[in-house]
C-alpha cells in the first residue's frame, strides 16, 4: 500500500492550474506528471500544505491565495533599465525571463514587463504573482524519498540522479 503523503516523499502528481479568468497558467495533462519531494519547497507553499496526508487515486481541487502561491505582487520589485544591458541579439518581448544577480551576488530570476525605446520594465514578481491559483489535481504516486534525494532536497528521475 502507498503511504499518504508527507514530508519526505517523493509525489508524482497530474494537475491543471487556471487563473480566475479561466485561463490555463500550466498543465501536466497530456504529458508527463509533475514529480517532486514533499516538504523541500518544490511547488507552492499552498499546494503543497493541502495535498499533505492525500494518498494515491485522489482528485481534488485546490484553491492557493496568491500569498501561498507566488505571492503578493509588490511594485518595488519594478524597475527600468537600459536596454544596453540585455544582449544585443535578443527581441525582448514581454513575459520573457533573465537570470540576474542582486546586491549579495545571488542569482534571482527577473521577467520583462514591457520594452520602450531604449528602456525595458523588469520585474523581480513571479507572472503569477498576486493572483489566485486553482489546481485541478490527481495524487498519481507516492513513495518514500531516497537518502539521496532527501540530502538534494529535490526528487530523482527513473535511474537515479540527473541535474539539468
Amino acid at each position: 500500500m502507498k503511504p499518504a503523503i508527507a514530508d519526505g516523499h517523493v509525489v508524482t502528481i497530474h494537475y491543471k492550474l487556471t487563473l480566475d479568468d479561466g485561463s490555463i497558467a500550466d498543465q501536466s495533462v497530456g504529458g508527463e506528471p509533475l514529480v517532486y519531494l514533499h516538504g523541500s519547497q518544490n511547488i507552492v507553499p499552498g499546494l503543497e500544505r493541502q495535498l499533505t496526508g492525500k494518498k494515491v487515486g485522489e482528485k481534488l481541487d485546490v484553491v492557493v491565495a496568491a500569498n501561498e502561491g507566488y505571492g503578493d505582487y509588490d511594485p518595488a520589485k519594478d524597475t527600468s533599465v537600459p536596454k544596453a544591458q540585455f544582449p544585443p541579439n535578443i527581441d525582448l518581448e514581454p513575459g520573457m525571463a533573465f537570470q540576474t544577480r542582486d546586491r549579495l551576488g545571488r542569482s534571482m530570476p527577473v521577467w520583462v514587463q514591457a520594452v520602450k525605446g531604449d528602456q525595458v520594465t523588469i520585474t523581480g514578481n513571479h507572472p503569477l504573482a498576486g493572483q489566485r491559483l486553482n489546481f485541478a489535481v490527481e495524487i498519481v504516486d507516492c513513495r518514500r524519498a531516497t537518502h539521496e534525494e532527501k540530502q538534494h532536497g529535490h526528487a530523482h528521475g527513473p535511474g537515479g540522479h540527473h541535474h539539468h
